[in-house]
């Protein structure tokens, strides 16, 4: 590696550059391959010892298969409904309760921040059964808010918001005050223009979490007409028939709301890991 203060060599560069090129291979390899798969025809053969990469005649009829094989936009409608939910729950939820741990002065303030420090130790499995006991009791199984209940408020979402509302000055708490703020007013116009980054930081993995959530969803959900879309593409994977190009085609699918909500949301992302990194 090139010493502090000096130009790193070209063949550090060229070493640099492999390495790079290597974890892009790792992370979009995989999905290219998805993609060239669902745009080959019947005609290719998908199982040869050594496949091809580009289609030889690209088709979007494996896109409309999965429409006629299963209820493709129910499932999409119904998992848009879930991650709304949990992205409405941990925005407002995350941040209100963040706010409250980093700026306002309460009893048992430390004891609710260890509280919430010792929920991220424990692994999922462990409270699902409990989870499932509790969305049972409220009448909420085979429902989309049951799916999303439990995933409302994320507690790595509020230590996240707990961070960034304590990288903003307190000067400008101390100001506000001075100025007759309440709380309520100090959240909204001071600390909130603040953290819009980390925000959309919790805005983007909520919704991941909850479009590619597949195990709790399966668990609460008994209706097939209320399936989310990570459970409704087991359909496409028969028991006596398997396309792979309409699997990967419905990978496809499930795969395109995310890259939407990162595009979207991407210029507030890197603003929200970048004062994470230097605040944190």
């Amino acid at each position: 590696m090139a010493a502090p203060g000096r130009a790193p060599s070209t063949a550090e560069k060229a070493v640099r550059y492999l390495l790079l090129l290597g974890v892009l291979l790792l992370t979009i390899g995989p999905f290219l391959w998805q993609l060239s798969t669902s745009l080959k025809g019947p005609a290719e053969d998908v199982y040869s010892r050594t496949p091809g990469f580009l289609p030889d005649a690209p088709t979007l009829a494996n896109y409309a298969k999965v429409a006629d094989t299963i209820p493709v936009w129910t499932y999409a409608a119904n998992s848009l409904v879930v991650a709304a939910i949990m992205v409405l729950g941990n925005v407002v939820g995350a941040t209100l309760a963040g706010y409250a741990l980093a700026r306002l002065r309460f009893r048992g303030a430390r004891l609710a921040l260890g509280l919430f420090l010792a929920t991220l130790v424990l692994p999922g499995e462990v409270t699902i059964v409990s989870q499932y006991v509790t969305v049972r009791s409220l009448g909420l199984t085979d429902t989309l808010l049951g799916v999303a209940l439990p995933g409302a408020i994320a507690m790595l979402n509020v230590l996240l918001m707990y961070t960034a509302f304590r990288s903003v000055p307190p000067e400008l708490d101390s100001a506000a005050l001075v100025d007759g703020a309440n709380a309520w007013q100090r959240l909204v116009h001071v600390s909130l223009p603040n953290v819009r980054g980390m925000l959309s930081v919790v805005v983007i993995f909520t919704f991941i979490g909850a479009w590619d959530d597949f195990l709790w969803p399966l668990i609460v959900l008994n209706d097939p007409g209320r399936y989310t879309l990570t459970v409704g593409l087991q359909y496409l994977d028969g028991t006596f028939t398997a396309n792979p190009r309409l699997i990967a085609a419905g990978t496809m699918i499930a795969f395109l709301p995310i890259v939407a909500v990162f595009a979207a949301l991407q210029r507030f992302f890197f603003k929200g890991v970048e004062e994470g990194a230097l605040k944190g």
